[in-house]
């Protein structure tokens, strides 16, 4: 499937920006299932500085905010091609250890609530791994409803499943806490999906991967019910969120700023003008 992805990120600081440094984690991986086909950023009001590839293979690009102004905008455009695998990305790569995916972290250490949640799942055999975390992915998404606005990107898997609700990046950490847990390495994934019932969007879209020794890593989309596809597109991973995140950055001189994001993710046929 070939997809078109628009993705645009605007900042408006209530005062004007002294100093302002950004981390981007905007553009797709090249892994199994996937191809950028092209790919293109834009900065309004800000400068390229570097570009890297992280501990993960994240491609990271650092801007640097131009003095003095009150808004920027980053805008994303390109195309990827991807393929069905029924989640597969296969084996590990990157940097880090596979072991360092079983620890876990400040956002998805499990407390008592979530260990719970998790109770009547039964305790997975190397044979029945997979299957496990199938029935563990069910159950998060029965115990904890999706419901936007009621969670932030500071919300930990534990304060999540006490309040009964989250969005994805919930999910996605609460299945890394229990996953973990149950000795199964597992990492958080930020990208983008395309929707059946809508082209434009107001965020990125998150699941989780867990690796399984005969498969690799195989992909999770708690909040969907579901093992990517085709529409899914992936961007960045991690050991949670601050891993992955999109967009990070310190400023000076702006201590309040307003962020909003537009996503725009279509199939494209071969037959549509560029």
């Amino acid at each position: 499937m070939k997809l078109a992805i628009r993705h645009t990120t605007r900042y408006s600081f209530k005062e004007p920006v002294i100093h302002a440094l950004q981390r981007l984690r905007l553009t797709p991986k090249e892994t199994q299932g996937q191809k950028i086909l092209d790919w293109e950023m834009r900065y309004d009001n800000a400068q390229l500085e570097l570009e890297f590839d992280d501990q993960n293979y994240n491609t990271v690009t650092l801007i640097a905010v131009n003095p003095g102004v009150s808004e920027v905008t980053v805008t994303c455009r390109g195309t990827v091609q991807t393929e069905d695998n029924a989640g597969v990305i296969g084996r590990h790569s990157g940097h880090l250890p596979l072991w360092s995916f079983l620890g876990q972290t400040a956002l998805t250490k499990p407390g008592p609530k979530l260990r719970a949640l998790i109770r009547d799942v039964d305790s997975p055999s190397e044979e029945t791994k997979l299957d496990y975390l199938h029935a563990l992915s069910a159950r998060i998404r029965e115990g904890v409803v999706y419901q936007t606005g009621a969670t932030g990107v500071n919300t930990t898997a534990e304060e999540a499943v006490i309040a009964g609700h989250g969005v994805c990046q919930d999910h996605a950490h609460i299945f890394i806490a229990a996953a973990r847990a149950a000795d199964i390495p597992a990492r958080y994934v930020s990208g983008y999906l395309m929707m059946n019932d809508r082209i434009e969007q107001e965020a990125t879209h998150a699941w989780a991967e867990a690796h399984i020794d005969e498969l690799g890593w195989v992909g999770f989309d708690i909040s969907n019910g579901i093992s990517p596809d085709p529409r899914y597109v992936r961007v960045a991973t991690g050991r949670d969120y601050r891993d992955a995140a999109p967009v990070t950055g310190i400023s000076f001189g702006a201590a309040e700023q307003m962020l909003t994001v537009d996503v725009a993710v279509e199939q494209q046929h071969d037959t549509q003008q560029q």
